[in-house]
């Protein structure tokens, strides 16, 4: 066949855009993540401020029976634990009162009533915050447990002088299939954002299943009223509210991870990451920017190395790009799986990250059309 200019002239601008992209991925790993992947996990020091775990649950029964001891017996000199029981229809409230009477640390609030017209967690927990005698406020789930009891005394000794939030990790359990290991790749993924930008000076979002504020901070910027009709968002949207450069921490020791039971069920789980993507709508527009350039980036990366390599021309530059990035990508996730205790979700992280781009795509087109707020 004759040499075709045009085809060329294709090619190399398909090629300069693939190098774009790529440089746009590389910027991410090296500027952002690779904070968390190369940060030393200091020990944490000694201190013993007062401390309010809240936990906000709604027919939990199973769930608080076998993991509410596990809160009450951390080895900590002075907190509290208050447990807001949400209506719950099942025999929670029972088990509540049985444990209140048992445990001098706990304390239960009851709603006896649904009076939340707007669902979610937002109201109970604001009762359980409001009735928190201490000013640090330590948040979990009822379907949570800690790794040990220092959990407390861990994410306590984040606090300094200047230090209004702590963001802890909650990582899921490990158990077998390819389902589990996505839903641990994403949690990881997700966490990695949060924690590396928060390294940056730019915290965004955390975990309700393991989140720590002053009482203070959540009077001062009024609790969450500005987001009170959004079901989901007590954690993401009120940290994208008041986290900012210099009143944020993060928390990385085993001693401070909490673990959740994972989905088994993967329509549970695409609901679940339906809500996310329609609560993240919310953020700051610069933190949407931030974030929707990096899953773009992610997307287009894939579709323009399968493009490039439709041209045969300049196939060792594609195929150097996309090593170069992939390399990056290796060495940071290596590194911050380690710190995350993750480290089986390495080898096949490529084929996690792709299914997981695809069902994002899939979950961002599909909230134009289907709305969902509602609270598990």
């Amino acid at each position: 066949m004759p040499f075709n200019h045009n085809d060329l002239f294709v090619e190399l601008i398909l090629l300069i855009l693939f190098a774009f992209n790529v440089v746009i991925q590389l910027f991410y790993y090296w500027y952002f993540f690779a904070r968390l992947a190369f940060r030393k996990i200091p020990e944490p020091p000694v201190q013993s401020l007062p401390v309010s775990v809240v936990i906000s649950a709604k027919n939990e029964y199973s769930n608080l029976k076998k993991h509410l001891p596990l809160i009450i017996d951390q080895d900590y000199p002075d907190f509290e634990v208050l447990v807001v029981d949400d209506a719950s229809t099942d025999e929670s409230d029972e088990l509540l009162d049985e444990m209140e009477k048992q445990y001098e640390r706990l304390k239960v609030i009851h709603i006896r009533q649904d009076l939340n017209f707007f669902k979610g967690k937002k109201f109970p927990l604001s009762i359980g915050i409001k009735s928190a005698k201490n000013d640090l406020i330590l948040l979990t789930d009822a379907d949570c447990r800690p790794t040990g009891r220092n959990w407390i005394r861990s994410m306590a000794a984040r606090f300094h002088s200047q230090t209004e939030v702590v963001l802890g990790y909650g990582p899921f359990e490990k158990k077998n299939g390819l389902l589990n290991k996505l839903i641990r790749f994403d949690g990881m993924h997700v966490a990695i954002q949060y924690l590396s930008y928060a390294l940056r000076g730019i915290p965004y979002m955390g975990v309700g299943r393991n989140l720590a504020y002053k009482k203070k901070l959540f009077y001062q910027s009024k609790g969450f009223t500005s987001h009170y009709k959004v079901a989901s968002g007590d954690d993401d949207l009120f940290i994208n509210q008041v986290a900012r450069t210099g009143n944020t921490g993060i928390n990385i020791h085993p001693d401070a991870f909490m673990y959740s039971r994972p989905s088994t069920s993967l329509d549970r789980w695409i609901r679940q990451k339906r809500r996310h993507f329609s609560t993240a709508a919310y953020y700051k527009k610069h933190f949407k920017w931030l974030l929707g350039l990096y899953s773009a980036s992610q997307l287009s990366f894939f579709i323009l190395f399968v493009l490039n390599l439709t041209f045969p021309f300049f196939w060792p530059a594609t195929l150097f790009l996309f090593l170069l990035r992939l390399v990056s990508q290796l060495i940071i996730l290596k590194k911050c799986s380690n710190k995350l205790y993750e480290k089986d979700l390495l080898l096949f992280s490529p084929m996690y990250e792709l299914m997981l781009i695809l069902m994002s795509t899939f979950l961002v087109l599909t909230n134009f059309i289907r709305k969902r707020n509602k609270w598990k």
